[in-house]
């Protein structure tokens, strides 16, 4: 079954009263795997508010959290000091943008958050997890003058961008990993706390058991390194094998239930 058909079927026991109450019966977040041969386009995504009047739609903030990195491996996130919306726009005129981003060399674990309204794109050489609001509201601002086979250029969103981008310099994006809870076991790190998403990591050295009863929404694991199973202490049958790369999702109704995580 698809994920909108078990919302269908199951609504708040999938998702959780908190959820719908707030996002309504569409699964309120997108989780992709990102591997970028090349340097993706620069972009941009509006904010809540422009993107309701213009699209109906919500914003999209998100967050990176990188897997893999080459040597000298790099991500575009926000612009450097004093740009305005003119300095900007000549740039972009000139073929000169490049000039005015900021770009954060990278390497596994790091992670960051990129506002709505925040100019940005992902560097070659990058294997990262996305996490995001749903939504598929995305200006193109640049796309390094790249031709398809039959030599057009990509479609460029530059009147829609120009109003959406925040041009404010930012001293940094990346997400500082703070400690929540520590045992001999596992070590809980926040890493983002935002309105639309929560993000925790979690070091895992042998087994450890999480009671959900506190939860009134879904939960999502992503395993980004080794190898661990999902086990309920409720379903003795049920046991999920979870090698580097897989999403699990626990559903609102499982707050009840302990449920047994082990690392491999």
């Amino acid at each position: 079954m698809s994920l909108n058909d078990l919302i269908q079927e199951f609504g708040a026991q999938l998702l959780g009263q908190s959820t719908i109450d707030r996002f309504g019966t569409a699964f309120p977040i997108l989780i992709k795997f990102l591997e970028a041969r090349l340097d993706l386009s620069i972009q941009v995504h509006p904010s809540d508010e422009l993107a309701r009047e213009r699209h109906d739609s919500f914003g999209k903030n998100e967050m990176w959290y990188i897997l893999h990195a080459d040597p000298n491996a790099k991500l575009i996130i926000g612009f450097k000091q004093g740009v305005d919306q003119e300095k900007y726009l000549n740039a972009l005129k000139e073929k000169r943008l490049i000039d005015l981003l900021e770009f954060h060399i990278v390497k596994p674990n790091d992670a960051f958050f990129i506002e709505t309204a925040t100019i940005h794109a992902i560097g070659a050489g990058t294997v990262l997890a996305e996490i995001q609001q749903t939504s598929d509201v995305t200006y193109r601002v640049y796309d390094f003058d790249r031709t398809d086979a039959v030599g057009n250029k990509r479609e460029l969103h530059t009147e829609l961008a120009k109003d959406a981008l925040n041009y404010d310099h930012k001293t940094t994006y990346r997400l500082k990993s703070e400690p929540t809870a520590e045992s001999a076991q596992s070590l809980f790190s926040t890493l983002a706390q935002t309105p639309y998403f929560s993000t925790n990591e979690i070091h895992i050295e042998s087994t450890i058991t999480r009671n959900l009863n506190a939860c009134d929404h879904f939960l999502i694991y992503l395993v980004v390194e080794g190898q661990a199973v999902f086990e309920s202490a409720e379903l003795s049958d049920l046991s999920v094998d979870a090698p580097v790369g897989t999403t699990v999702l626990i559903p609102a109704c499982s707050k009840k239930n302990t449920n047994t995580y082990k690392f491999l």
